[in-house]
């Protein structure tokens, strides 16, 4: 199983504010929809930063760069960033329902689980396919940030496959909360599995893995975003900056 992450900060502008960090044991493999760190390859960390609602760097990369540089983080990782308090991170965990055998791997066990965390800020949310939305090029930092573990190594076309049932998985979650939305604008997944061992070839909601990620990461985008939706605070009206 993936650690939990530790909760953090970096003093910013005068202000401490928070952060969540992964430190690999070992490298992992990541496919991600983050703006450092996106793409699919070997990754050895991961962070997950709060930023206030104002935020406007034209470099996140940069600047999540930067972040890595103080906490001493060497070699490739991912950086996220939020405009929730990340340190109301939500965790889920599923299970593979009645028995499964993994060839090559033996029988699925009690402690093989998918983990998830969500960090759920629904203050600025879209529907994807909004008709009469345009593009812009600095949309708010609300964010629905997802980490996904999977302890069996997923295949290349699993690993895309799991981005979208992660995605289906929260948008089902969002509609459920009573919101005509999909997301909003700078949502990021970010799935992590073993670097190493038997293949998992399907990542869909019906998959060996795919099916537990997905009630995973909708309980806790369902339970993020009520907690969000019933403060409606973000990290910025927190620290009132």
């Amino acid at each position: 199983m993936l650690s939990e992450p530790s909760r953090t900060c970096r003093r910013e502008d005068g202000r401490d504010v928070p952060l969540l960090l992964w430190r690999f044991p070992r490298p992992l493999l990541a496919v991600s929809t983050a703006v450092l760190g996106g793409g699919v390859g070997p990754r050895e960390w991961l962070i997950n930063a709060s930023v206030p609602m104002s935020y406007s760097r034209s470099d996140p990369d940069a600047h999540l760069r930067e972040l890595a540089a103080q906490l001493g983080l060497a070699g490739p990782g991912v950086g996220l960033m939020t405009g929730v308090d990340v340190g109301d991170v939500v965790s889920a965990r599923a299970g593979v329902l009645g028995r499964a055998s993994v060839p090559g791997r033996g029988d699925v066990g009690r402690d093989d689980v998918v983990q998830v965390w969500a960090t759920v800020g629904l203050g600025a949310p879209i529907a994807a396919a909004d008709p009469d939305a345009a593009g812009f090029e600095h949309p708010a930092p609300g964010t629905v940030n997802i980490v996904v573990w999977v302890p069996q190594r997923l295949a290349d076309g699993a690993l895309i496959n799991a981005v979208a049932t992660a995605t289906e998985a929260k948008a089902q979650a969002i509609a459920e909360l009573g919101l005509a939305a999909t997301g909003t604008a700078t949502d990021a997944v970010v799935v992590l599995c073993p670097l190493d061992g038997t293949v998992a070839p399907y990542g869909g909601p019906r998959s060996l893995w795919g099916a537990p990620m997905a009630r995973a990461v909708h309980q806790a985008v369902l339970d993020g975003g009520a907690a969000n939706l019933a403060t409606g605070r973000s990290w910025s009206d927190r620290s009132g900056v």
